[in-house]
């Protein structure tokens, strides 16, 4: 149990990992579907390995990392536009640095990469 100071000046006692805890697993039930969230859980807060995975829900190897990733794309997504205080970065959650600016602000205002320019096509050469 942490003891920190309140904005009223009295102390505050909270379990920060456990609330950090419950909060991630909230987050996955609002963002996911029923069957990602089973994966989720299997993968994530149990640790199984992908064979134990593949094997439970009936799925192949592709499959299951194809929606591995895309499960990641979509708690990442939600873990940064939490509000108050995004899940991720882990200092602002823990009453580090605290932005003022949305994460899809900041996105927007940082540099495009600049990207390569696709080849012209070339015909093809006739002997």
């Amino acid at each position: 149990m942490d003891c920190i100071q309140s904005p009223n000046g009295k102390r505050m006692y909270s379990m920060k990992g456990e609330e950090y805890m419950a909060d991630l697993v909230l987050i996955a039930r609002r963002a996911l579907s029923e069957n990602d969230y089973r994966l989720f859980r299997y993968t994530f807060l149990l640790g199984a390995d992908w064979a134990l995975c593949c094997e439970r829900l009936n799925l192949d190897r592709g499959t299951y990392f194809h929606h591995v990733y895309r499960i990641q794309g979509i708690l990442g997504r939600n873990f940064a536009e939490t509000e108050p205080y995004p899940l991720f970065p882990l200092d602002e959650y823990f009453a580090g640095q605290i932005r003022k600016q949305r994460m899809t602000e900041l996105r927007e205002s940082m540099p495009k990469p600049r990207l390569r320019r696709k080849r012209e096509e070339r015909l093809p050469m006739i002997a």
